[in-house]
């Protein structure tokens, strides 16, 4: 039984940090890519980080581009997003993604609520 366990989120003030964690069972972790995506009340999806499976390239959403960090453990089976400097903006429920790396296969976790508030 695949699953993607998000935790980590809660409220923050502004400025603050967070660090969201997902963790993958029931598929080979290794060779699949994994992202973090967001969706704020009325806005659709969006991809917030990526990292690849071997080389763990990364790429990020422009609004996050040094403030967020995300990472990978193979051995555990984990993806993290470390979030800094956070702002309202990135309020939102953030949500984890595997996607196979060369097979369209994918799966989603059911997301964590993130607020960033005074």
């Amino acid at each position: 039984q695949v699953q993607l366990v998000e935790s980590g989120g809660g409220l923050v003030q502004p400025g603050g940090s967070l660090r969201l964690s997902c963790a993958a069972s029931g598929f080979i972790f290794s060779i699949f890519d994994m992202s973090w995506y967001r969706q704020a009340p009325g806005k659709e999806r969006e991809l917030v980080a990526r990292i690849t499976t071997i080389s763990g390239r990364t790429n990020y959403a422009d609004s996050v581009t040094g403030r967020f960090t995300i990472s990978r453990d193979n051995a555990k089976n984990t993806v993290s997003l470390q979030m800094n400097s956070l702002k309202p903006e990135d309020t939102a429920v953030y949500y984890c993604y595997a996607k196979h790396s060369w097979r369209p296969t994918d799966y989603w976790g059911q997301g964590t609520q993130v607020t960033v508030s005074s």
